[in-house]
């Protein structure tokens, strides 16, 4: 029967999640942070939509500086939306944005390590414990001005950002992610810090639930009840990405964990909170009717059976009930049932959900990034290219159907999410983006008007 688990209540700002509170719902934008103006509008357009939290990229000093400018633009509109900083690489940009924002996310994976490098794989006893003291040094501080500014923080693990300190101990598998994430928490605990939200991310469903679900175990054992933030990164967009961002999140939040999530999807910020909102309601729909998110399991296959007629409904929550199924390996097969729509649709529905839960693969995956303030070029219209290109070629060559593509805006996660992709295109700068083949670089720094032929040139050779 369905039960939530019961986490510590963060405050937010105005905005308090995890205890008794409803499940939240967030997005960022894809805006430059020193475009004041357009920031400002885009998150008024994400909090029209529903969303309750808005999270802005601060690569830089500046950055984190004009979150004040945004936030004063915010409130003149009459909103006090709780704001978000992002931090990547740069600690001292997360002790100047705790000052201004409600919250600020850090990643452990470049916190104070260096960022996944692939070079240095081997760290003796005494070159780790170093590296676990300058974590302490330099955290410690921050958390300090996060009390005195009442500013909670989210420590934000990726799959594709772990550092290769962690990397030499655990390699890029769950309990990796996990132990980057408890070094940081178990500081937090130590210094009497609580307002904490922890979220462990992967573009892959598989590898994300498995995480969350032994972080859980973990933060049990050593008695921590922080509040989870939820989400697949790298998701994709269109039916896709809704699909997948459902198998993953819904997995967890039939099973009761969950405080806020996040569906990210190469769109447009505010597109992503219907979504979510819809994943939220059905799992509340569910607890309500205390009803278990499971239907028949025969020989190998599961049969559902819905009534929606809304298409976007349906996909949803037939990604939702049966995405833990196949992300456990239950089951190998699916069946829809729905009378409002033919055998077709609904194969290929069933097609694209065991495709999101790494059962069957049936198509070109393409594993591309929601886009932020480090995303310097076109990013929807970049994945429309190679996915038509990519489509175009598919008809007379059926290996590309079998092929998975990442497409990602900068280097943060780039090279480490796309670690499962079999080529890769990924922001370098202004006007240049590099060119991966699994996680070796071939090309960099390639003019951006002609990245995506080159790509696709390089393909066709070597595929």
């Amino acid at each position: 029967m369905y039960k939530r688990r019961i986490s510590t209540e963060v405050a937010v700002g105005n905005v308090k999640l995890g205890g008794t509170n409803p499940i939240r719902i967030q997005s960022m934008a894809n805006t430059s942070t020193m475009d004041t103006e357009g920031s400002v509008a885009q998150a008024l357009r994400i909090v029209k939509a529903g969303g309750e939290i808005v999270r802005f990229t601060t690569q830089g000093q500046r950055e984190a500086l004009n979150m004040k400018n945004i936030e004063d633009g915010l409130h003149a509109a009459g909103c006090n939306v709780p704001l978000v900083a992002d931090v990547h690489f740069n600690a001292a940009v997360a002790d100047t944005a705790a000052t201004i924002c409600e919250k600020v996310r850090v990643n452990p994976g470049n916190y104070v390590d260096p960022g996944r490098t692939f070079k240095k794989l081997e760290y003796t006893d005494e070159e780790y414990a170093d590296e676990i003291k300058k974590i302490d040094a330099r955290f410690i501080p921050f958390l300090n001005i996060c009390k005195e500014h009442h500013t909670a923080i989210r420590i934000g693990v990726n799959h594709g950002s772990l550092s290769d300190r962690i990397m030499s101990r655990y390699g890029d598998t769950p309990a990796g992610m996990v132990e980057s994430c408890m070094e940081f928490l178990r500081i937090c605990v130590r210094e009497d810090f609580k307002d904490v939200v922890i979220s462990i991310k992967a573009s892959n469903t598989v590898v994300m639930v498995t995480t969350v679900r032994l972080l859980v175990k973990e933060m049990e054992k050593e008695g921590m009840a922080f509040p989870l933030h939820l989400g697949v990164t790298e998701a994709g967009e269109g039916e896709d990405g809704r699909i997948k961002s459902a198998v993953g999140i819904g997995a967890l939040l039939c099973e009761g964990i969950g405080d806020t999530i996040r569906v990210s999807l190469s769109e447009a910020p505010e597109n992503e909170i219907p979504v979510a909102r819809k994943l939220v309601d059905f799992i509340e729909e569910c607890a309500s009717k205390r009803v278990e998110c499971i239907e028949n399991i025969k020989d190998d296959t599961v049969t559902v059976t819905f009534d929606d007629d809304n298409w976007e409904d349906l996909q949803l929550k037939a990604s939702m009930t049966v995405g833990a199924i196949f992300i456990d390996q239950k089951a190998h097969k699916l069946i829809i049932q729905n009378a409002k729509f033919n055998v077709e649709e609904l194969t290929e529905l069933a097609d694209s959900i065991l495709q999101a839960a790494r059962i069957k693969f049936t198509k070109t995956e393409y594993i591309s990034c929601p886009g932020c303030g480090r995303t310097l070029y076109n990013l929807e219209e970049t994945i429309a290219r190679i996915k038509a290109a990519v489509s175009e070629r598919a008809k007379t060559d059926a290996r590309y159907k079998t092929l998975k593509i990442g497409i990602m805006g900068c280097i943060v996660n780039g090279p480490g999410e796309m670690a499962d992709a079999d080529y890769g295109y990924v922001g370098a700068g202004i006007g240049k983006i590099s060119l991966y083949k699994n996680k070796e670089c071939i090309e960099k720094n390639i003019p951006e008007a002609e990245a995506v032929e080159r790509l696709l040139e390089f393909i066709d050779k070597d595929i």
